[in-house]
């Protein structure tokens, strides 16, 4: 039987792709969206699909998302809930910390009252490596402490998996709680890759790369992404509140690396001018080694290597953006 998937933030980067996987496999699709980084024209190929509806609400807001819950309700009975909201911008929820407490803390507590008004079993949350804070050199797995975040965005991510955590206990039959690395394709609407393109837009003789370029990171295409997170929620457990990272198997590679391939795609010429120190911005862990072991046992591998996503996304973004 087909379930009805809610997706809280489908109009984004990860949710629009989610949400054609979903309707791919016969599913009945609600997109919820505020449209303040998703677009319209990420989700207008499912318009004509008749198992696909989308509402324009601010689930930030309790009558916002009443109102989202009551209209998908309509539709029929909600089997599950995909919770992609949260401001995907660290540095401005920096400067601003009222842009996460809303967008990244505040979506999840209302969802969470009207998981509990429809009674709906299931929630899969969008959480973030950002919950780890700075470890250095060491491997972060699902268990490690204690969890110190260094940016405004990983805080509202722990606030809410803990929160999460808490409805396990008194209303929600089981979370499935996914923590990304850093997850790269299309539709971009922000990123390293992205970033450096949009650069050379303005200068292609040029690149001012924040940082001295040594930051090294894992990164993930999001087709991977999203069948890794589809697996875990097939998997049987007896724990109601499931952790899992997400993440390649590899390494990692730089950021020096990343902008050496993006100024050869689009101009071999062009001057890198690298900032001072490993950190990009403030609140940027400049080094992690992530551990998926957990995501392993589970039977599961990415088709793409750190450096094969990149490439990829580099050749994606390219077209995105139109750059000749």
């Amino acid at each position: 039987m087909n379930k009805h998937s809610l997706i809280i933030g489908g109009a984004g980067f990860i949710g629009s792709n989610l949400s054609a996987k979903l309707l791919l496999d016969g599913n009945q699709v609600t997109v919820v969206d505020n449209f303040s980084r998703g677009l319209y024209v990420y989700l207008s190929e499912h318009i004509k699909n008749e198992r696909f509806n989308f509402f324009n609400f601010d689930v930030a807001h309790r009558q916002h998302c009443m109102d989202a819950f009551e209209n998908a309700h309509k539709i029929s009975k909600i089997d599950e809930v995909w919770h992609l909201a949260a401001n995907s911008d660290i540095p401005a929820g920096i400067s601003n910390p009222d842009i996460d407490l809303k967008d990244t803390f505040l979506t999840t507590f209302e969802i969470l009252i009207q998981i509990r008004k429809y009674d709906i079993p299931v929630l899969h949350f969008a959480s973030s490596s950002a919950i780890y804070g700075d470890f250095g050199d060491d491997e972060i797995y699902e268990t490690i402490g204690p969890l110190l975040p260094i940016s405004n965005y990983g805080a509202m991510k722990l606030a809410s998996e803990a929160q999460i955590s808490a409805a396990c206990e008194s209303h929600l039959s089981r979370a499935n709680i996914f923590r990304f690395p850093n997850v790269v394709g299309i539709p971009a609407t922000h990123g390293v890759i992205l970033d450096f393109i949009n650069k050379l837009k303005i200068n292609k003789e040029e690149l001012t790369v924040l940082g001295n370029g040594t930051q090294k990171k894992a990164y993930l295409h999001v087709s991977d992404l999203v069948s890794a997170m589809q697996l875990v929620t097939t998997k049987e457990s007896l724990q109601k509140t499931i952790l899992v990272n997400i993440g390649p198997v590899d390494d990692g590679v730089t950021v020096k690396w990343i902008a050496e391939k993006v100024i050869e795609r689009i101009n071999p010429k062009a001057r890198i001018i690298y900032g001072e120190g490993a950190k990009g911005w403030l609140g940027d862990v400049p080094k992690f080694n992530y551990s998926t072991d957990r995501l392993k046992s589970f039977g599961w591998s990415p088709r793409l290597s750190s450096s094969e996503s990149i490439l990829k996304a580099i050749d994606e973004i390219v077209k995105q953006e139109s750059v000749k």
